[in-house]
C-alpha cells in the first residue's frame, strides 16, 4: 500500500482530493498540510511514497519543495495539483509523475491513481534469482500542461535548439527546457547515439544510411521525413556502431 501526503492550502480542494483518493484507490493518506515548510519538516521524519503537491502554498512554494525533495536519497513520487498550467515545464525538471490542473476532473484523477498503484505493484514484484533490475526505459516529456511518461523506445531522435531540446516520436514532438547533453543523460546508453552536436538518434529507428559530403552520412528514419546528419568527428564511431 502506498502512503501519501497532501500539501494543499485550499480546504475544499484538499477535501475533494482526499475523498477521491479514498474512494478510488487503496492509497493511505498519512497527513494533510497547508504549509510548504511544515511539509518539508514532516518529510524529514516520515517515509512517504507519494506527495500530492500544490504549487501556490505558504512558506515554501511547491516547486521549491519538490526540488529539495528531488535531491534526497529516496525521493517520493511527486504529483502536482495546481491551478497554474504554466509551471508544467518546471515540474518536468524535478521528474514529477503527473501534473493535475484544478478544478479536478474525476476521470483524470482515477486514471492517475491507477497508474500510481500499478507502478507500485510492478516495483514490488520480486526479481528472479541471479538477475539485476532492468534499466529505466521511460522518460518524462513535457506537453503543454501535461507530463507524458514515454517509452524510450518510442523516441526517434532529439534535436538541440540553443538551450532547449526538441524530442520527436512517430506522432508528436516535445520541447524540453534543457540542453541536448542534459537530455541524453536520461536515455539508455545502449539505444541512442549522438551523431552530431545537435542530434541524438535512436539506432533502432534508422531505415537508411546515405553517403553525404566529406565521407560522412545522412540518416533517414522509419515513419519520419527527417534527415539527420552524422558529423565528421562522429563518423568513425558511427561506422563501428553500425558495422559499416
Amino acid at each position: 500500500m502506498l502512503n501519501a501526503l497532501i500539501v494543499e492550502d485550499e480546504y475544499l480542494a484538499r477535501e475533494e482530493l482526499c475523498y477521491m483518493i479514498r474512494e478510488h484507490s487503496t492509497i493511505n493518506i498519512l497527513a494533510t498540510m497547508e504549509d510548504g515548510l511544515e511539509a518539508f519538516k514532516y518529510l524529514q521524519e516520515h517515509e512517504v511514497d507519494v506527495v500530492f503537491l500544490d504549487i501556490n502554498i505558504p512558506s515554501i512554494d511547491g516547486l521549491l519543495l519538490a526540488k529539495n525533495l528531488h535531491k534526497s536519497s529516496r525521493p517520493p513520487v511527486i504529483v502536482f495539483v495546481t491551478a497554474y498550467k504554466e509551471f508544467a515545464v518546471e515540474a518536468f525538471e524535478v521528474e514529477a509523475f503527473d501534473y493535475i490542473l484544478k478544478p479536478y476532473n474525476e476521470a483524470r484523477i482515477i486514471n492517475l491513481l491507477h497508474k500510481l498503484e500499478n507502478q507500485a505493484t510492478q516495483a514490488a514484484k520480486p526479481l528472479p534469482a541471479d538477475t539485476t533490475p532492468a534499466p529505466v526505459r521511460t522518460v518524462n516529456l513535457s506537453k503543454g500542461e501535461s507530463i507524458i511518461v514515454t517509452q524510450c523506445d518510442d523516441i526517434y531522435y532529439a534535436e538541440a535548439d540553443e538551450k532547449f531540446t526538441w524530442v520527436f516520436t512517430a506522432k508528436d514532438r516535445f520541447m524540453m527546457s534543457m540542453t541536448l547533453g542534459e537530455f541524453i543523460t536520461r536515455l539508455p546508453v545502449e539505444g541512442f547515439f549522438r551523431c552530431h552536436r545537435s542530434y541524438c538518434v535512436n539506432i533502432q529507428k534508422i531505415r537508411e544510411i546515405a553517403p553525404w559530403f566529406n565521407s560522412t552520412y545522412l540518416i533517414k528514419l522509419y515513419d519520419l521525413k527527417a534527415e539527420i546528419p552524422v558529423s565528421r568527428s562522429n563518423t568513425k564511431a558511427f561506422r563501428e556502431l553500425m558495422r559499416l
